[in-house]
C-alpha cells in the first residue's frame, strides 16, 4: 500500500466501518425499499447507493468534487436538486395505497426503481461528494508518483465496508416485509411513515449550508 502513498489504511478500514454503521439516509432507505418489496428490491437499492459511491470516488480522484467546494452555485444547484428529489420520493409515498399494493407484481419494476433512486439519492447529495474529497486525501500522501491510485483503491475500499453493511440491512427489511405480507395495514402506515422521514431529509438537505 505504501508505494501507492496510502498510508494508516488499517485506521482507514476501521474509520469506514464505522462511517457505514452510522445510521442516515442510505440506511433508512435500504430498510425501507427491503421492507416494501423483498430483500431484492433492498439489494438493488444497496448497489445503486454504492454506484453513487463509485461516482463520488472518480469525481474525488478527477477534482471534479473540488468544484462544489470552491463553487457556491454548483453546490446549491446539486443540492436542491437532491432536495427535490427526495421530496418528490417521500410524497409519493404518502400517496400511495400501500394496503391495495401487490408486491408480487411490481418487484421486476421495483429492482430497477431501486437501483435507479438509490443512486440517484447518492450522487444528488453534495455533501457526500465533499465527503470523499476531504475524507480520502487523508490517507494518501500526496508526494507518491500516482496518487490518484490511492485515492481510488481508498474509495473502492470504502465501498466495499459499505455494501457488505448494505447487505446486512437489505436482510433486516426482509423480516419487515414478511410482516407486510400479512398485515396491509402496517404496511401503509410504513408508507406514510417512510414518506414522512424521505420528506424531512429532503428538507434538511435543502437547509444545509456549504462549509
Amino acid at each position: 500500500m505504501e508505494t501507492l502513498g496510502i498510508q494508516h489504511y488499517e485506521a482507514f478500514l476501521l474509520a469506514s466501518i464505522a462511517l457505514n454503521l452510522t445510521p442516515g439516509l442510505d440506511t433508512f432507505y435500504i430498510l425501507t425499499r427491503s421492507g416494501r418489496e423483498g430483500h431484492a428490491v433492498g439489494m438493488a437499492a444497496a448497489l445503486g447507493i454504492n454506484a453513487g459511491c463509485i461516482v463520488h470516488t472518480l469525481a474525488a480522484v478527477l477534482g471534479i468534487s473540488a468544484i462544489l467546494m470552491t463553487s457556491a452555485l454548483a453546490f446549491s444547484v446539486l443540492k436542491y436538486l437532491g432536495a427535490a428529489y427526495l421530496v418528490w420520493i417521500g410524497l409519493r409515498m404518502l400517496l400511495s395505497r400501500g394496503g391495495t399494493r401487490q408486491p408480487t407484481e411490481t418487484r421486476g419494476k421495483g429492482l430497477g426503481a431501486a437501483f435507479r433512486q438509490g443512486m440517484l439519492t447518492n450522487v444528488l447529495n453534495p455533501k457526500v461528494a465533499l465527503f470523499f474529497l476531504a475524507f480520502l486525501p487523508q490517507f494518501v500522501s500526496m508526494h507518491a508518483t500516482h496518487p490518484q491510485i490511492g485515492l481510488l483503491l481508498l474509495g473502492l475500499s470504502f465501498i466495499g465496508t459499505g455494501l457488505a453493511w448494505s447487505t446486512v440491512l437489505a436482510l433486516m427489511g426482509a423480516r419487515i416485509h414478511r410482516l407486510l405480507t400479512t398485515r396491509p395495514r402496517f404496511g401503509q402506515g410504513m408508507d406514510r411513515l417512510c414518506g414522512t422521514v424521505l420528506l424531512a431529509f429532503g428538507v434538511k438537505l435543502a437547509l444545509q449550508q456549504r462549509t
